[in-house]
């Protein structure tokens, strides 16, 4: 008797090859009789709320003064010597106060101070937790962008991302369960930064870039599904045969897996990526409309996140677009232009997936 247990390694193993090949296509649509899918869903003892992520990462660190956190002090000490506790940091040149030049009002229902930077995102302050005593051990940024994903200042433990989509697994198996979308800014510590560490390779960060063509080889180069599908039948018989004569190769199933896990992609994300369904409102809504470049590219990341989540991938990082001549969002030089430009580009695609999310009663289970 055949149990849920059982791969199909094993059952071609001990059944007749006649049996094997003929069962074989009708065995593999089976989740009972298949091989273990690194994303299938763990059970947990408790029911989550969240079951999904996207995580907006702003490369080089926004100004949380000059953003979420008012200091009325700064602003009161303009131009004179600091005269609060100066923690050390590797810079020598402390320089004067300087106060923020953007002024702060309170919004929504919780009063939250905003400033002026977001706009778009001042409409939506009551559904952002604002949490205002995070601190980082290393002021590098390749080191702390290297904590701020895996909680270790060196690189090659598991990413977040790794860790969830393990932990969780996803509902999507034709989707990889952590995908990053690549807007143009790569952060210090590069793809080390989404890596799986000493997790199995399937919860790497998979790189998408918006856009029609997010991956390379999304195409199928065949003509027709069917010759595809021949093509994993003869890929199949040739494991079998390697199988008799050597047993069980992790690298060899591991390979196998992600051969099956590209066709499922093959299938899945050209799917994805077709946003001709969505209406002009929502369209609008991320920006997509908007004259400037770097909105529009961050709004298209944002709402392709949407639909990923629509579709139960686990984990989604969002990287900033390359805004031109500015140095990511750190701002050692010209703070002004520098957060003014990185702010137009992610303040109306980051507002409008909130609204959209809720609007579709999305974000209760959305962090």
């Amino acid at each position: 008797m055949l149990t849920s247990t059982r791969t199909r390694r094993e059952m071609l193993r001990q059944t007749a090859g006649g049996f094997g090949s003929v069962a074989l296509y009708a065995l593999l649509s089976e989740p009972s009789f298949s091989a273990p899918r690194p994303l299938a869903i763990n059970p947990s003892h408790f029911s989550p709320r969240a079951q999904n992520i996207i995580f907006l990462f702003m490369d080089g660190g926004v100004s949380h003064v000059d953003t979420f956190d008012p200091k009325p002090r700064l602003v009161a000490e303009h131009g004179k010597p600091f005269s609060a506790r100066i923690e050390p940091t590797q810079f020598d040149k402390i320089g004067k106060t300087l106060g923020s030049p953007w002024k702060f009002n309170f919004h929504g229902q919780s009063g939250t101070g905003i400033s002026e930077l977001f706009p778009h995102l001042a409409g939506c302050i009551d559904d952002i937790c604002v949490v205002r005593s995070m601190v980082a051990k290393s002021p590098v940024h390749q080191n702390a962008n290297y904590f701020l994903h895996s909680g270790f200042t060196v690189q090659g433990l598991p990413s977040m991302g790794a860790w969830i989509s393990y932990g969780l697994g996803s509902e999507n198996q034709n989707i990889p369960g952590f995908v990053v979308l690549h807007g143009g800014q790569l952060p210090p510590g590069g793809f080390g930064c989404f890596t799986n560490g000493f997790l199995p390779a399937s919860y790497r960060g998979a790189i998408f870039k918006p856009g029609e063509h997010p991956v390379a080889n999304i195409r199928p180069l065949e003509n027709d599904l069917d010759t595809q599908r021949k093509k994993f039948r003869l890929m199949r018989q040739l494991d079998r045969g390697v199988l008799d004569r050597l047993g069980r190769i992790d690298a060899l199933e591991s390979t196998i897996a992600n051969y099956e896990m590209a066709a499922g992609m093959q299938l899945a994300v050209p799917e994805l990526v077709d946003i001709r369904g969505e209406s002009h409102a929502t369209n609008a809504l991320y920006g997509l409309d908007d004259e400037n470049e770097h909105t529009r590219t961050y709004g298209l990341e944002c709402l392709l996140a949407r639909r990923m989540v629509e579709r139960g991938v686990r984990f989604i990082e969002i990287l900033a677009p390359n805004v031109s001549s500015m140095n990511r969002w750190d701002a050692h030089n010209d703070l002004v232009k520098n957060h003014t430009a990185n702010a137009r580009a992610v303040d109306r695609p980051i507002a409008g997936l909130l609204r959209d999310l809720k609007n579709r009663g999305l974000l209760d289970s959305t962090i």
